[in-house]
């Protein structure tokens, strides 16, 4: 999880990207060379706060709230609630602070949950200092390349949702955005499968990373910017006919049992929709 400052060029990079091409087979990438950055808190207001040795938010967690998600655009990444109301298996990439795997394992009891994170460091945080819940049969953390998980052959086709959020210390980007990496999470989508998607409108991994998942996705809708630069994107496996009123009437599903604000959700999908 990651929170930056914000630009005026936010506006002028929304909806900017290609169709679809005929994928073409490209020669293997060398392995990706991994530098742990150290692992820091802060507490401020009765929050505490996840970063990576500098001064950037990583993820946050209300000390009396443990389980609930403090960061709006965090909240953000959850719309795909609005379109899947009882999912089999969810997926993180990229674990945080925990924030949306222990919502998603505390919120829907009969669901999978599985969280993929390369630093072991962030994982022991989580465990010690942001109450991740510990494994069990429907919930499990593993310690791995995100990208080694979504192309994985076991893991084709058995995800509903999958919640990425991938960043390191030096805030540029996030580290995995190319359209071999988006093809291979929608290759784990089952056929009605949303991925939701941590982006930064006012930095120039927006447009690549729009272009990416265009490529690999039915169709891409970004809510509206949070934090003063957050941008979360919601791509669909298959694209899907929006009814408003059914959107809506979810929401206030949502809202109701999970006091997220759903409605908003739907209202930025709305206005990308008709903009």
């Amino acid at each position: 999880m990651l929170i930056k400052r914000k630009s005026i060029e936010a506006q002028a990079n929304h909806k900017i990207g290609p169709g679809k091409k005929p994928v073409i087979a490209l020669a293997p990438k060398p392995p990706r060379k991994i530098r742990y950055a150290p692992v820091t808190l802060s507490e401020q207001d009765g929050v505490r706060f996840l970063h990576f040795g500098t001064e950037w938010v990583q993820g946050a967690m209300r000390l009396r709230k443990p389980d609930w998600i403090e960061l709006e655009y965090a909240q953000q990444m959850m719309a795909w609630m609005l379109f899947i109301d009882a999912p089999e298996h969810v997926v993180q990439l990229g674990l945080g602070t925990g924030a949306l795997t222990k919502f998603c394992y505390r919120t829907f009891p009969d669901t999978r949950v599985t969280a993929v994170e390369l630093n072991p460091s962030v994982i022991t945080i989580c465990e010690s200092m942001f109450k991740l819940p510990p494994e069990d049969d429907r919930f499990s953390v593993l310690e791995m390349d995100a990208d080694l998980f979504v192309n994985d052959p076991v893991n084709l086709a058995t995800v509903d949702a999958m919640q990425v959020d991938l960043y390191d210390a030096t805030a540029k980007g996030p580290v995995l955005e190319s359209a071999e990496f988006y093809l291979s999470c929608a290759a784990c989508l089952r056929e009605n499968g949303i991925m939701t998607v941590n982006l930064f409108g006012d930095h120039p991994s927006f447009n690549r990373n729009l272009k990416a998942m265009r490529f690999a996705f039915d169709d891409v809708i970004c809510l509206p910017e949070v934090h003063e630069g957050n941008v979360v994107a919601l791509a669909f496996k298959k694209r899907v006919a929006i009814d408003f009123a059914e959107l809506y009437a979810m929401a206030a599903g949502v809202v109701a049992t999970t006091r997220l604000p759903a409605k908003s959700w739907v209202n930025g999908i709305k206005e990308w929709v008709e903009s």
